[in-house]
């Protein structure tokens, strides 16, 4: 996990990550002051360091004097081994009621240098989109650009965030379109996507994968991370019965091409109670491999990155290596032929596996037999305190809880149940059906049949068993193996970064 850190709060915000000669280059703004871009650099997508800040708000008077928001970092297609970032910029004359887009260029990713006059910053027009601070909501919303090219047919778009001027206020919402025709000249057309339905569009993505083309936005009114498919890159963009990437609280998702891989980055929103009120932090998860299923939907899968983070791996295969919870004299473990059969024919029992774990993997091939309850325990104590990741296996649908006793209990206060995070999945009867579980640090992730379902952060239980359990219900195991994970590290501070042809230069200026 990468946060900010900062005197009382400081979080990070929207981010954007190039991967370039074997680095992972992370961009993000850092909130509430949104007064500089940050950088940090990975070997891996999940451990960073930061090196040099990227870009500061303007001098007094600039038209980016106030605050910087969303950017964008690509390989200039006009000049070669360099880079453009696109960045969204604010007054203070204007008190940040308008939005704009701006450019910096680099040569090495590390040192950044404002293109400010000609015609930069660009300004969103009439007669498509709102321009105007008397429109709409009295704002001017014209940000988180987001150039997409294609080398093979020369497109080039710069996309944004923006507004149309028709239709009920709440509603104009759209993805801006703005076409490249020549080196750093821009011709705005109608937008490429318009919902009619939600009051903005963020962080737009466009991305072509498997022969279709596929637009990312994110949505402020369930915060989750939407899409639409099209055949041609000008639309019309469309949407499956389920367009939604990643539960709620996975926010400002941006796409990175890294060895072959589409990667998907986002920050995700963490709810905390800090001094009694009800605060929310950013983070920045674990890196998904985007993918497409059989229909063209668009799903997302587990990192592999956490391959390289087991360092031991053990087998259930045994019932006599189960332990009861709850000690339910309905329940029973069985060795059969056929897998692990765990069993409670009336009311509630966990089974739980060897060891006490912190961070670990767990893989298992799961059947369900009868039509009770399942699902799985996970860091619990010897009283049952710790996460609970409820499976409607049949409806196709997963809940992750944290549930335990209230250290200061009273009244109907005596526990906590805390719903966390929901998903949906496609259910059938009886499976077979492949399930990961990954927790590492606060970041907790659960997959079935390769794709992810729940994507979440949380710090309520640190370490525990871990185990299965039904009510009313049984369940046979197969291939159940548990992958101890190594330690993750929130930020790395002190090894030195390198790619193969730049040393970040904070370095090489101390000659190391």
């Amino acid at each position: 996990m990468y946060a900010s850190h900062g005197f009382l709060r400081s979080d990070i915000g929207d981010v954007d990550v190039v991967f370039h000669d074997g680095l992972f280059h992370l961009f993000h703004l850092v909130l509430p002051n949104h007064d500089f871009i940050a950088h940090a650099v990975s070997p891996d997508g999940m451990t960073w360091r930061r090196v040099k800040n990227a870009l500061f708000v303007g001098e007094p008077g600039a038209w980016d004097d106030d605050m910087l928001w969303t950017m964008h970092v690509t390989a200039d297609p006009d000049r070669p081994g360099e880079w453009r970032m696109f960045y969204t910029g604010l007054a203070r004359s204007e008190y940040g009621r308008v939005q704009r887009v701006g450019l910096a260029r680099s040569k090495d990713l590390y040192r950044w240098e404002r293109c400010n006059g000609g015609i930069y910053p660009l300004e969103i027009p009439a007669p498509y989109y709102e321009s105007s601070i008397d429109e709409g909501r009295r704002w001017v919303s014209f940000r988180d650009p987001f150039f997409y090219h294609d080398a093979e047919t020369g497109e080039r778009m710069l996309l944004s965030s923006a507004r149309v001027k028709e239709g009920p206020v709440i509603r104009r919402g759209c993805v801006g379109l703005a076409r490249e025709t020549a080196p750093d000249r821009f011709s705005f057309e109608a937008p490429l996507h318009r919902p009619g339905l939600y009051d903005d569009v963020e962080v737009p993505n466009l991305f072509k994968l498997d022969g279709r083309y596929y637009l990312l936005g994110s949505i402020r009114e369930d915060t989750k991370i939407h899409y639409w498919y099209a055949n041609s890159v000008m639309g019309p963009y469309e949407n499956f019965f389920d367009n939604v990437v990643l539960p709620s609280g996975n926010y400002a998702g941006r796409i990175c091409r890294a060895d072959g891989d589409l990667l998907l980055f986002n920050f995700f929103s963490k709810t905390e109670n800090v001094h009694g009120r009800e605060t929310v932090k950013k983070l920045l998860p674990p890196p998904k491999r985007l993918v497409s299923d059989e229909a063209g939907r668009l799903k997302v899968k587990s990192y592999s990155g956490f391959d390289d983070l087991v360092t031991h791996r053990e087998s259930v295969t045994a019932s006599y290596q189960c332990k009861y919870l709850y000690g339910n004299p309905h329940a029973s473990a069985i060795d059969r032929s056929d897998g692990l059969h765990l069993s409670c024919k009336s009311g509630y029992e966990a089974f739980l596996l060897p060891g006490k774990h912190e961070d670990f993997r767990l893989r298992a091939q799961l059947m369900l037999e009868g039509s009770g309850k399942t699902g799985l325990v996970l860091r619990t104590n010897e009283e049952g305190d710790g996460y609970y990741l409820s499976l409607d296996l049949v409806n196709g649908m997963a809940q992750m809880r944290a549930w335990g006793a209230n250290p200061t209990p009273e009244f109907e206060h005596a526990f906590r149940f805390d719903p966390l995070q929901d998903g949906h999945f496609r259910g059938s009867g009886q499976g077979p059906w492949q399930i990961e579980v990954v927790a590492h640090g606060m970041y907790i992730e659960f997959s079935i049949d390769g794709y992810v379902v729940l994507s979440l952060v949380d710090d309520s239980f640190a370490e525990g068993g871990i185990g299965f359990y039904t009510e009313s219900a049984a369940v046979c195991l197969k291939d159940l193996e548990i992958g101890t994970l190594r330690r993750p590290v929130t930020e790395d501070t002190a090894a030195q970064v390198y790619t193969t042809t730049y040393v970040a230069p904070e370095e090489e200026a101390e000659g190391l």
